[in-house]
C-alpha cells in the first residue's frame, strides 16, 4: 500500500465503501463474535443469551423479569424462555416478588453463581482478543460511533442501562 493511500485509510477507507458494506461489516462482526462466543461456552452446556442473562442477574440481581428483559441484548422481545430454561436447569430461580404479588423475582442459584466465575474468564479472553486488534483508541472511536447509532433503540437503551454506569466511573 502507497503511503498516501495508508493515510487516506487506503483502499479500505470509508470514502471507498461499497453500498451496505457497512451495514454487512458490522453484522459480519456481530455474527464471527457471537460464533466464537457460543464456541467458548461449548463446554458450560450454555447458550450465548443464557450466559448473558447470568451475568445480567449476577451483576444486578435480583430482578423481575421485566428488569432483566431491559438490560439485555440477546432477546428483541421477553427473555421468559431463556429464564424458562435457565430454571428447568437449576440456575435461576423464582420467588415471589414482595412488593407486587402479580410479579416474580429472579436470582441465580448457588448452581447458576458457581457458573459466574468461568463466564467472567470468558468475557476476560474475548475482550483481551480486542484489546490485541484495536488499540484503546480505535475502541473508544469504535464503541462510540455503536452508540450514536443505537441511541434511541431497544437495545442502545439496555446497554446504556447495563454499562453506562460504568463508564461514567471509569
Amino acid at each position: 500500500m502507497r503511503a498516501e493511500e495508508a493515510s487516506e485509510g487506503g483502499r479500505h477507507g470509508d470514502q471507498h465503501l461499497a453500498t451496505s458494506e457497512l451495514r454487512y461489516l458490522v453484522l459480519a462482526a456481530q455474527r464471527e463474535g457471537n460464533r466464537a462466543y457460543s464456541r467458548s461456552l461449548i463446554d458450560l452446556g450454555l447458550t450465548s443469551s443464557q450466559a448473558e442473562i447470568i451475568i445480567v442477574l449476577d451483576e444486578f440481581g435480583p430482578l423481575t423479569l421485566r428488569e432483566v428483559g431491559e438490560m439485555i441484548v440477546c432477546e428483541a422481545g421477553s427473555p421468559s424462555r431463556i429464564v424458562d430454561a435457565l430454571v428447568a436447569r437449576s440456575y435461576v430461580e423464582r420467588t415471589p416478588d414482595k412488593t407486587d404479588r402479580r410479579a416474580v423475582t429472579l436470582s441465580l442459584t448457588p448452581a447458576g453463581r458457581s457458573l459466574v466465575p468461568a463466564l467472567r474468564t470468558i468475557e476476560a479472553e474475548f475482550d483481551a482478543l480486542t484489546a490485541a486488534q484495536l488499540t484503546a483508541e480505535q475502541r473508544a472511536v469504535v464503541a462510540g460511533v455503536l452508540r450514536g447509532f443505537l441511541t434511541g433503540s431497544q437495545t442502545g437503551m439496555a446497554i446504556e442501562r447495563r454499562f453506562g454506569a460504568k463508564r461514567s466511573q471509569a
